[in-house]
């Protein structure tokens, strides 16, 4: 027996050495496993000190592997892969994705790293600093040792802005007011860098095409006092003359069927047209001339600006018609001081067609797949604009909830016309970087829940999509059309009905008619700021033109059109998410929803399709779909196996989520969702369905954790959940945090809710 236990003691130790990454380790090398930094102290402060640690240990390279409890993963796998010597197949894989070699000590360059931070804190303004490296050795481990005396850091006693008379130095100086270089700060390399390129951009605002930040030389004079330092700003003497020169727009060409593979354009003969200031040079002919009228920024005698140059091609790419856009601008010898702008522009095939399978889920818990074919045309009136016509069908099956076996089918076709402009009584230009679009629609939709009953939709819309910049975006669809007929209603879901009536609402016939708008702001886009944050708030209005003109003041007795009473409400909801991002690996990220619909006039009841709903994949994920509230009333009581939907007017939701990469393409999460729906009036089938001042304390909140599985082409998500308060149960019986009990089978049959899906809940 005794032998037995150092047999397998023998073959632990083993184990552990081969994961710690030294078992392969080349004779006469050692494993680096990182380093120290130590910055002494002297007369900085220690938020200082502590500021100057973090920014250095990010620049010592190489980086040691990762390691966990003292073992190393990746290296175990990569020495366990062996020699491979075909780049494919699983021992490739093993070596190459999931291993990764040892980082030797004889790779680590000391003095390389020591001159790295002796530049780094010279560059911070602590030009007296001293830098020193070696390394220690344990078994075979090796760690890179770094110390740094910081001594005093310089401060901006001055700075000074050319004052010579030149055109370009006139303009540099009306800059220095909003200078970033300020006196009393403290010296930095970096700001100073930044200061060159602010002054670049602004005169490239000023028509200075050919400048460049490297004609701009700072001096730094340290001699002027203890610890601070002068900053004198120049124009370098070999800065070219054409660089000092600000430049206009004289004629603009445009290449509307330009082709890569001819040589040159001048060896072909083609024709031109002039509309405006343009020169359009095309054979074909193909585009209207007003659509480059509308689309470039610069006109005949406009002063060179970066802004225009960026836009203008910014535009061109947006309107989606073009393969390749170029752009040039060439010096005029005819005119003194002024630009050609040529673009040549490399169009898309015209006509497409397009088939695509979808996998898919929705917040009702739902998942399956849909096929989808569409025919485009990009220039359908030869002005740029995009029509598209699509069909598509596909089924959904609920993966989790009591709706199992109540798959829905769905089949339907688009029609969708867009104009790369706005289409309005009264003529309408827009700048910036994207063109507005002015969109048309008509559709229909044809949707069978097995044992239940079908739905026709026809929908149809006219509005205007745009873009301030790529962070703000608006839709208004000023018509906004929609008309929804059942059929085949089964007598399991009549007998739905008389236990709950307002499921009659569902399969009503409804009539929208009305006008919707909506804001997007977004700094998701950028990656590497701390905080990033989204919003979206939309308004939307129906019936209520139609309710003047007709008099809709009575829902008892409705306004009918084509014998369909109308719908008659407001409705407004806002989305706000917020990330806060850690690292580069870890996130928190949390949203909070907001909405109210209110019906009047013509309607007692938003319609179904406006109403709002809560829990499921990506809402409260320890609530099966669309089965919490209203109010406190439980919906999770079903007689039969089909649970109805629960909808209400008010809605308040909050989810908070931490995710972190654990491993290569697995993520994980750990969440928090809480909210609830409610109803404007007292119902007497839902009791504590109502909205009251004691909201607050009738929400449902559910905690769990998740793995997300980056593919790079999909994100799946799993999440497992479970309830921790149930607005539901007696009033000082809601919270079941102590009731939690994993290894008990019907508590987690109960309450445990498993949600595949696919993309983050937000």
């Amino acid at each position: 027996m005794r032998i037995n236990h150092y047999i397998e003691l023998v073959l632990l130790v083993s184990f552990f050495i081969g994961c710690s990454g030294t078992s392969k380790i080349p004779e006469g090398d050692l494993l680096y496993v990182g380093h120290t930094i130590t910055v002494s102290k002297g007369e900085e402060t220690k938020k200082v000190r502590k500021k100057i640690k973090s920014e250095l240990d990010d620049l010592i390279r190489p980086i040691p592997n990762k390691s966990f409890l003292g073992m190393r993963p990746a290296v175990f796998f990569y020495n366990l892969a062996g020699e491979v010597k075909k780049e494919k197949g699983f021992r490739y894989w093993l070596k190459n994705k999931i291993g990764e070699a040892p980082v030797l000590m004889s790779k680590v360059n000391l003095n390389y790293n020591k001159d790295l931070i002796q530049n780094y804190v010279e560059n911070n303004g602590f030009f007296n600093a001293e830098s020193l490296a070696d390394s220690t050795a344990r078994g075979k481990k090796a760690k890179a040792n770094y110390e740094v005396k910081l001594h005093n850091q310089y401060k901006i006693k001055s700075v000074h802005f050319p004052k010579d008379s030149s055109v370009l130095g006139k303009e540099i100086n009306l800059l220095q007011e909003k200078s970033i270089l300020k006196v009393d700060q403290l010296y930095s390399l970096d700001r100073i860098k930044k200061e060159r390129s602010r002054i670049d951009l602004r005169l490239k605002e000023r028509g200075f095409y050919y400048f460049n930040e490297d004609y701009l030389l700072v001096q730094v004079d340290s001699t002027v006092a203890k610890n601070e330092v002068d900053l004198i700003l120049k124009i370098k003497k070999e800065t070219p003359e054409k660089a000092k020169v600000q430049y206009k727009i004289n004629d603009v060409f445009v290449y509307p069927s330009y082709n890569l593979k001819r040589d040159t354009v001048a060896t072909r003969r083609m024709d031109s047209i002039h509309y405006n200031d343009l020169t359009i040079i095309d054979n074909k002919m193909v585009f209207k001339p007003f659509v480059f009228d509308k689309t470039l920024l610069f006109k005949k005698g406009d002063l060179y600006n970066r802004t225009n140059h960026n836009s203008s091609l910014n535009r061109l790419i947006t309107l989606g018609t073009f393969k390749f856009v170029n752009n040039e601008f060439k010096v005029d010898d005819s005119f003194k001081n002024q630009l050609n702008a040529y673009y040549y522009l490399t169009p898309l095939p015209k006509k497409s067609i397009q088939i695509e399978a979808l996998a898919k889920t929705n917040s009702a818990n739902y998942s399956g797949t849909e096929l989808n074919i569409s025919w485009s045309h990009r220039n359908f009136f030869k002005g740029a604009e995009f029509f598209n016509i699509s069909a598509f069908a596909g089924f959904e099956v609920q993966v989790s909830g009591q709706n199992n076996g109540f798959n829905v089918y769905r089949a339907g076709s688009e029609a969708r016309l867009v104009w790369p402009r706005f289409i309005t009584p009264i003529q309408m230009n827009s700048g910036g970087g994207y063109v507005p679009n002015t969109k048309a629609s008509l559709g229909y939709e044809y949707q069978l829940r097995t044992q239940l009953y079908s739905l026709k939709t026809f929908n149809a819309s006219f509005g205007y999509l745009w873009k301030e910049n790529e962070r703000k975006e608006h839709n208004l669809n000023l018509l906004n059309i929609a008309f929804t007929s059942s059929n085949d209603v089964s007598d399991l879901y009549k007998s739905q009905i008389a236990a709950n009536p307002s499921l009659q609402n569902v399969i009503d016939k409804q009539f929208i008619f009305g006008t919707n708008y909506s804001y997007v702001y977004t700094n998701t886009m950028l990656k590497n700021k701390k905080n990033n944050f989204y919003f979206k708030g939309g308004l939307d209005f129906s019936g209520n033109a139609l309710g003047l003109i007709m008099g809709a003041n009575d829902s008892n007795n409705p306004k009918s059109i084509f014998g369909v009473p109308f719908s008659q409400y407001s409705k407004i909801e806002t989305e706000f998410r917020h990330y806060y991002h850690f690292n580069k690996e870890t996130t928190l990220a949390s949203r909070i929803i907001l909405g109210a619909g209110i019906p009047y006039g013509n309607s007692d009841n938003l319609p179904f399709i406006k109403q709002f709903f809560i829990g499921g994949t990506s809402s409260i994920r320890a609530f099966r779909a669309r089965s919490i509230g209203p109010g406190t009333f439980d919906g999770t009581v079903a007689t039969n196996s089909f649970l109805p939907d629960q909808s209400g007017d008010l809605k308040f939701e909050f989810s908070t989520e931490l995710r972190t990469k654990i491993y290569s393409l697995v993520k994980g999460a750990l969440f928090l969702d809480a909210g609830n729906i409610w109803l404007l009036n007292k119902s007497d089938e839902k009791s504590g369905a109502e909205f009251s001042n004691q909201f607050l304390n009738q929400l449902a909140v559910g905690t769990g954790v998740g793995l997300r599985f980056d593919f790079s082409f999909l994100i799946l998500r799993t999440d497992l959940a479970f309830p921790i308060r149930k607005p539901y149960l007696p009033k000082g019986n809601e919270w079941v945090i102590d009731e939690i009990n994993l290894s008990d089978k019907s508590w987690r049959k109960e309450n445990l809710i498993f949600n595949l899906a696919i993309g983050y809940p937000f």
